[in-house]
């Protein structure tokens, strides 16, 4: 009950091709591929667009050193 052998994966992929068909094996693996390189893509562009990142929405504030220095207590109760 060790390792695999070679004969054993041929078997495997045997009925896998029998059970699938070239057809439908071929869609899936252009599929995968495309799915991959979609990926890889995406990861591309995820890197550079940090340098350029779009300004905060009016009302927002996109860290601490820009916000103004007056902090205000929203929670804050009326004090007569």
């Amino acid at each position: 009950m060790g390792t695999f052998s070679i004969w054993h994966w041929l078997i495997v992929l045997l009925i896998v091709v029998m059970v699938f068909g070239t057809k439908k094996l071929k869609n899936i693996g252009s599929d995968l591929g495309g799915a991959v390189k979609g990926f890889k893509d995406g990861m591309k562009d995820g890197s550079t667009s940090d340098e350029a990142a779009p300004a905060p929405a009016a009302g927002q504030v996109a860290n601490q050193a820009s916000a103004d220095k007056t902090t205000i207590d929203v929670e804050a109760k009326q004090k007569n």
